[in-house]
């Protein structure tokens, strides 16, 4: 009989199928399920997300085109000595003939021309020199091409133009990385560029520290109105939110070129503050197309990020706690700084990483009010992209925003637990 039960028990009833075969069926069916639920989110993270950071870390050292476009050239230039101070043989300038002729006829010279542009000024005006002459130069007759060639534009003749297509004939390349921190190596050696090309580090500089002051007036200004939204009743509570979550409902948009009207200096606060005399009308304070209008406009942009997380957090933490200190002893001081304050550092931290996130990547605020002095590094990727076309600068612009970002995200996870973070 214990055998009969035993083999009772290990089939299913349903088919004869053995219960360890049927609950391993049973939970492949919900696997699959669950996969098919979750199929559009990785679809979209895949394709939203994935691909194009992936996209742009290979723009970021692609540099295939120089060795497409001068493949002859490349070749020639590989017993050169770039160090030395002597031009390249003939046998390179005969082959940069070649190739260009081969370029004129495919209409590819110009694409290369524009990205050795990049790194070497005014490249594009000696391709474009030799667009008319250069296709019908018989390479067999018509040499030497060394003194045509410098004739025609004495960058020829320039030593640092041959060590910049020199130093970027690789197919790959950290040129994008080097000219994002304001460095480069066209001379055949990394080197700093000229103080007055270099302009990415200050932007990063810039991003950072006004980021940061951002994000501290927010918390400067958000914690009260976020203590005083968990500590008073509930109607009065809902009515202060619906105030704080107000913005949510206008277009960033609008919010931004709202400040602009308010504070130009035909402005409402620069006429509130004429009238009542705080400011003479002929000298009107400066506080738009600069750093103080893009800190006022983003602070007020960003401030119902640092006021949320901080409402979740102090809406959890007890009354009885402060209560409790003030009946040992403690002052309404010590009892909040000593038991309340601790308890808010959750949210504290989940405000103050979004609201730095956040704007460290801003382009529309710092766009609009900002001007030259006000101009953030997103709006320098902007300009990258879409007036100068260096998608490779682009890209490693993007990737070192990126990984300061992750490296943010790792720090604040390590003192602060990223577990511990309270977002509403």
């Amino acid at each position: 009989m214990s055998v009969m039960a035993t083999d009772t028990d290990s089939q299913d009833l349903r088919g004869g199928m053995p219960l360890k075969r049927s609950l391993r069926h049973a939970l492949r069916r919900q696997k699959l399920r669950a996969l098919l639920l979750i199929a559009p989110l990785l679809v979209f993270i895949l394709v939203g997300f994935l691909m194009p950071i992936g996209s742009m870390l290979f723009r970021s050292v692609e540099n295939q085109i120089v060795q497409e476009s001068l493949p002859n050239t490349v070749v020639a230039l590989r017993d050169w000595n770039p160090r030395g101070t002597e031009l390249p043989p003939e046998e390179a300038f005969v082959a940069l003939v070649a190739d260009l002729q081969e370029g004129f006829a495919n209409r590819t010279a110009l694409n290369f021309a524009r990205r050795m542009n990049f790194e070497i000024t005014g490249f594009t005006t000696m391709i474009r020199r030799g667009q008319r002459d250069i296709p019908s130069w018989d390479l067999e007759t018509d040499g030497p091409f060394r003194e045509r060639m410098i004739d025609m534009h004495r960058g020829w003749g320039d030593l640092a133009t041959w060590r910049g297509l020199e130093a970027y004939s690789s197919p790959y390349t950290i040129g994008y990385y080097l000219a994002a921190v304001d460095m480069t190596m066209v001379s055949g050696e990394i080197a700093a560029m000229p103080r007055e090309m270099s302009l990415h580090q200050m932007l990063f500089w810039r991003t950072a520290w006004m980021s940061g002051l951002i994000c501290f007036m927010t918390l400067l200004l958000g914690y009260p109105i976020a203590y005083l939204l968990a500590n008073i009743k509930e109607r009065h509570a809902n009515v202060l939110l619906i105030l704080v979550l107000l913005p949510f409902w206008t277009s960033l948009l609008v919010r931004t070129s709202a400040w602009k009207v308010l504070l130009q200096e035909q402005g409402v606060v620069n006429q509130i503050l004429v009238y009542i005399g705080l400011v003479a009308s002929d000298n009107r304070l400066q506080m738009i197309n600069n750093k103080l209008g893009v800190i006022i406009a983003m602070t007020h942009i960003l401030l119902p990020f640092m006021i949320l997380p901080l409402y979740s957090v102090m809406k959890t933490i007890p009354s009885t706690y402060v209560r409790a200190a003030k009946s040992l002893g403690a002052n309404d001081w010590t009892a909040f700084w000593r038991v309340y304050f601790p308890q808010s550092v959750p949210g504290i931290g989940a405000g103050a990483i979004l609201v730095f996130i956040m704007a460290v990547g801003y382009y529309i605020t710092p766009e609009l009010v900002g001007g030259p002095s006000g101009m953030f590094i997103s709006n320098r990727i902007a300009h990258q992209w879409t007036v100068s076309g260096n998608w490779g600068l682009v890209g490693a612009l993007g990737t070192i925003l990126l990984v300061a970002v992750l490296v943010l995200y790792w720090v604040y996870d390590k003192i602060v637990g990223i577990d511990n973070v309270k977002l509403g």
